[in-house]
């Protein structure tokens, strides 16, 4: 296992400076000192490093926002830690595209991410909305939705325009999904 995570770490970094498209298996074996044949006796194929690559960006995003008690600004902080890894974006945004079609080898790892995603999310709004922090005349399950939309394509905004404060929008959702204050009538 412990060379398994010496390889993920190592395709982590290629992957954060060229995306997939500038990712070689045969530099990643020479990084870490194995043959391409013994890289796919970990992973099996290159479909199932990518996804085991994103699953670590996951795994690491959620590490980032853990203790942060608010969704949104959970979700504005791992963007802010994604903007400094391009071709990770790239990876991501070009893999789950292409994820939309049932019979592509990651579809069932999107439609889970965004089902376990969607759910934890609503979940932790939803308590909000209990608790009066969050704005309750819109369901919290289309405040997630609309929280993880606005990530996915401000991704992409970003790898076309790199100036975009990514983390800002999401910041700017955030805020509008927080409880209206009270009014006297």
């Amino acid at each position: 296992m412990e060379r398994r995570a010496r390889i993920l770490r190592a395709a982590l970094e290629l992957f954060a400076r060229t995306g997939d498209r500038g990712f070689s298996l045969q530099e990643l074996a020479d990084h870490v000192g194995l043959t391409q044949q013994g890289l796919m006796h970990y992973f099996g194929s290159r479909e199932e490093l990518l996804l085991a690559v994103l699953r670590e960006r996951d795994r690491l995003d959620a590490e980032v926002s853990r203790d942060i008690r608010r969704p949104g600004e959970g979700l504005a902080q791992a963007v802010r830690q994604n903007m400094d890894e391009p071709g990770l974006v790239r990876l991501f945004t070009s893999l789950s595209a292409a994820a939309t079609d049932p019979g592509h080898h990651a579809h069932g790892h999107f439609a889970d991410r965004y089902r376990e995603l969607t759910a934890l999310i609503t979940e932790k709004l939803a308590d909000q909305q209990r608790e009066g922090t969050i704005r309750a005349d819109a369901p919290a399950e289309h405040m997630a939705r609309l929280l993880l939309a606005a990530a996915d394509g401000l991704q992409i905004q970003w790898l076309l325009d790199p100036s975009l404060d990514m983390a800002s929008v999401i910041e700017t959702l955030d805020s509008m999904c927080r409880a209206l204050p009270a009014t006297d009538a």
